[in-house]
């Protein structure tokens, strides 16, 4: 199966299955010299993973990991990190009734044709248990972009109609303190309880995440096909059940006239260059401009529903489909992490390829 690395200089390859042994995933690119923080990665990890609450997946997995290789006394040595996250919670006998079955709006029918076998045990590699690898290697990105003081956060803003009132300056501890990841802590128990609901009635739904980068150095993306914000949008388009994704003004710039959504810029009291608005959501010319980089991700519902549907089998027969198993009735809270650890994948990446456009940043200053 080919696309399963991410990234040029910061890459990483993820590998397993829902059903399998476990996930893992070989980290390349990453510097010498970085400490790496295990206890970090697995705190990452469990807010990622199933059985975190009563509204998420009941799939008890604790999620710890062990690091294989590229480090020495808990530092980087500059060759190839791989992590190992055992599966111990599978249950395969709960997809035994959909083997020769495709699940509506799920990569069954896909995977099929294009590789004429499938993994029906939790779909396999299009399982969104493929995420805890990035999540591992988003960790490790993290720790580098500490470093340069870029701080990714990342929030749960919508939830089916539900829309949360714009907070202007997210608190981790509000997010982190309900069990919807929202901002917004009133807005968060009104989620909670529809998705409640939502399970209840055996359906599933959708959600949006927000994500706020701040301490961007100006510089990170290349021009003319790697942009910054296309890095970004592929990462997050590929994270399981996205369906959208825009930045700074996002779709809402069609409405607005070139006076209104250009940022003017400015010399700020240290003698930096800034905008007054930030329309281009830190980014102009697909490389970043030094402002807040913001961007919104739409997931769709969870496409497992408790209710029978109508669908065919291998043979081409008509069939009804029964949700069976353990399922998310509702993506984003879990998501939350995956967004940030992808926009850190990406950053990593750009940080990096930065230190090749100019001899100075080579050969350093003298």
């Amino acid at each position: 199966m080919a696309g399963s690395t991410f990234g040029k200089i910061w890459q990483f390859t993820s590998f397993g299955e829902s059903h399998g042994a476990g996930i893992g995933v070989v980290i390349e690119g990453c510097p010498a010299g970085l400490q790496i923080d295990k206890v970090f990665i697995e705190s990452e990890l469990a807010r990622r993973r199933p059985g975190q609450s009563t509204i998420v997946t009941q799939r008890k997995e604790p999620d710890t990991c062990e690091i294989l290789s590229g480090t020495m006394e808990g530092v980087s040595t500059g060759t190839p990190i791989a992590i190992w996250i055992a599966n111990q919670n599978q249950k395969s006998k709960d997809y035994s009734h959909i083997a020769d079955k495709f699940r509506p709006s799920h990569a069954d029918f896909t995977y099929s044709e294009k590789y004429g076998i499938r993994d029906y045990r939790g779909g396999g590699r299009s399982s969104a248990r493929e995420t805890a690898a990035r999540v591992a290697a988003g960790a490790i990105a993290k720790l580098l972009l500490k470093h340069i003081g870029v701080d990714i956060t990342a929030y749960v803003s919508q939830v089916g109609y539900i829309i949360a009132p714009d907070v202007e300056t997210p608190s981790k501890d509000i997010i982190e303190g309900n069990i919807v990841r929202c901002a917004h802590s009133a807005a968060a128990k009104e989620m909670e309880d529809y998705i409640k609901q939502i399970r209840k009635e055996g359906n599933t739904v959708g959600g949006m995440i927000r994500c706020v980068i701040k301490g961007t150095p100006v510089g990170l993306g290349e021009p003319v096909y790697d942009r910054l914000h296309a890095d970004l949008g592929k990462a997050m388009l590929s994270i399981n059940a996205v369906k959208g994704f825009d930045y700074g003004s996002g779709f809402d710039t069609v409405t607005m006239k070139g006076s209104d959504h250009n940022d003017k810029f400015f010399t700020d009291e240290e003698g930096k260059v800034k905008t007054s608005t930030n329309h281009s959501g830190g980014i102009q010319g697909g490389i970043s401009n030094g402002m807040d980089i913001y961007f919104r991700v739409a997931f769709k519902p969870v496409a497992t529903i408790m209710q029978d549907q109508s669908s065919v089998d291998k043979a081409g027969n008509d069939v009804t489909v029964s949700g069976k198993g353990r399922h998310d009735p509702c993506v984003v809270p879990r998501a939350v992490p995956i967004v940030e650890a992808m926009a850190a994948n990406v950053l990593a990446d750009h940080l990096l390829r930065s230190r090749t456009s100019k001899l100075e940043t080579i050969i350093g200053h003298n």
